[in-house]
């Protein structure tokens, strides 16, 4: 299988980059290890605000204006989703099934929230009601929509940090996931931004713009 084809290497503007939302006009960042939400202006590379959320933002996606972000909060990092906007701020919308959850995608009014160790996506309503669940068959850092498809980064953290970027239809009854490329890097997150994908390199505090393997 070929390597995805890195377009950008940037050192990333705050320290521990965790999560990654594109908004249509700037991404944001979150900082695993600060507790901050950025945005960044990618053309000049530099943050243009930062906000204090509730907790540790795990992970973002940009929807309608707004923002969904997984926040841990307290000592047992117990999950939660939270909605954001520049007029209302955080709002706590929903708990996680068990306290447990990562990352987000969005499309046609459903949220997407995976969970990492259970290997699975889940499909919510507009009520915070789980509607589908959808099993990936790894272990997930990561997954973004684009024209209708999932793309999921996918794989194993121990021992080796082992990841795949994967493609699947959710539309299909029975979603076959077909691997695309190798992802050589320890992931964590992925969004797009009409013409590269994103990701952090969070051990090496860097920021990965890629395309997919030729």
């Amino acid at each position: 299988m070929k390597t995805i084809v890195e377009e950008r290497r940037l050192k990333a503007p705050t320290i521990t980059p965790q999560a990654l939302a594109w908004d249509g006009r700037a991404l944001w960042l979150s900082s695993r290890d600060l507790g901050t939400l950025q945005k960044i202006d990618v053309e000049r590379w530099l943050a243009t605000e930062e906000l204090d959320p509730p907790g540790i933002v795990w992970a973002a996606v940009a929807n309608n204006g707004a923002m969904h972000l997984t926040i841990g909060k307290g000592l047992n990092d117990d999950r939660f989703v939270y909605r954001y906007d520049s007029k209302n701020g955080f709002k706590k919308v929903f708990a996680c099934p068990e306290f447990t959850g990562s990352y987000l995608s969005y499309d046609t009014g459903h949220l997407y929230l995976s969970q990492w160790y259970e290997k699975r996506i889940l499909k919510y309503d507009d009520k915070g009601n789980i509607v589908r669940t959808i099993e990936v068959g790894a272990e997930i850092c990561g997954h973004t929509f684009v024209d209708g498809m999932i793309f999921v980064l996918r794989g194993m953290e121990k021992p080796n940090e082992d990841w795949r970027i994967a493609r699947f239809d959710p539309r299909e009854d029975k979603p076959e996931v077909e691997d695309l490329g190798i992802v050589p890097f320890a992931s964590r997150s992925l969004t797009y931004d009409g013409k590269f994908f994103w990701s952090n390199h969070r051990a090496a505090n860097e920021i990965i713009a890629f395309s997919l393997p030729k």
